[in-house]
Formats: structure tokens, sequence, C-alpha cells
């Protein structure tokens, strides 16, 4: 029997603790701070959330192959990767993709020297989490152009409602 990735992360502390900071992803924090719900009618599952109050949800039936998408918690959302393994390959190597809303090669460099100053181990830290899951990931140019094309492409058919205004979110990425 395999073990699912998700099960992996959680059950392994270094990996949890790495990918809740630097990568925000907190999987002991999984309310969203309103209600809400997706336009076209899928379900939301969230899984985890982030220090500032976002949540991520998987899309729809199924499971780590669903689309996941973030919402913040300013009124800000976007589907940021097609499975658990993508979003895993982002924080790989892009933990710092919420300072580049245009996934632009400029943001990312400014927003890695930001990390590494205040976190000179990152690199190191994140090899070790890498061969833990057995994942390769991209470099961070090439996985912020895979977010742009996910938020900008598919992520537009995931429009995030906040449900008692009936108002949507504004797009993250863009």
């Amino acid at each position: 029997m395999t073990t699912s990735l998700l099960a992996l992360v959680r059950g392994h502390n270094a990996v949890a603790d790495y990918l809740c900071w630097p990568g925000e992803l907190d999987f002991t924090r999984t309310e969203h701070v309103e209600p809400v719900h997706l336009a076209n009618g899928l379900t939301l599952e969230p899984f985890a959330g982030d220090g500032a109050g976002g949540t991520y949800f998987f899309c729809g039936e199924g499971g780590e192959g669903r689309p996941i998408l973030f919402a913040d918690s300013e009124g800000g959302a976007a589907l940021i990767a097609v499975g658990l393994p993508e979003l895993l390959r982002l924080l790989l190597a892009a933990p710092w993709w919420r300072d580049c809303p245009n996934c632009t090669a400029e943001e990312s460099e400014e927003a890695a020297a930001e990390y590494l100053e205040d976190e000179p181990a990152l690199l190191a830290a994140r090899e070790a989490v890498a061969a833990t899951l057995g994942l390769s990931y991209p470099t961070a140019a090439e996985a912020l152009a895979r977010l742009h094309v996910t938020a900008t492409g598919i992520g537009r058919e995931f429009d995030l409602i906040h449900t008692p205004e009936g108002t949507a979110y504004r797009m993250l990425i863009g």
C-alpha cells in the first residue's frame, strides 16, 4: 500500500516545519476566514492555511491530484496548482510566490534575495525536504511560469465567491 503524499508530509516533522516556513503551508490550520464557494459548483476542501489567514483548498472530488486554490484573507484567490505534487514543487522552487503577483523573474530574484538573507540555510533545507518527499523541482522561474499558466488559464474557471455577499474574490495572479 502506498502512503499518500499528504500523509507523508503530515507525518514528517522536518518536512512539515519547512513547508510551514518558508512555504507558508500549515497543515494545522484549515479554517477559512469567511464562508466561500466556487462559482462552478465544485466542492472546496480546505487542507492547509498560511500565517496570514489564507487557506489552501482542494477543488472538486477525488484525491491529491485535484486542482488547488489558494485564497488569502484579503479577498484574493487563484488556482495555483493541479495536484499536491505540483503545489509542493512550487513551494520548493519558489516559496516566495506570493511576492510575485506577475510571476516575473525580476520579482522572483528580489523576493529570493530577501528570503535567503533572512534564511541562509533555506537552500540546504529545501534539498533535504525534496529528498524526503522524493520530488524533483523546477527552477523558480519555471515554477512561476507554470503558476501563471495555471492561474490565468484553467484557473479562470475557478472563481471563488464570498457566499454571504455573492461577490467574487479578485485574482491574485495576473
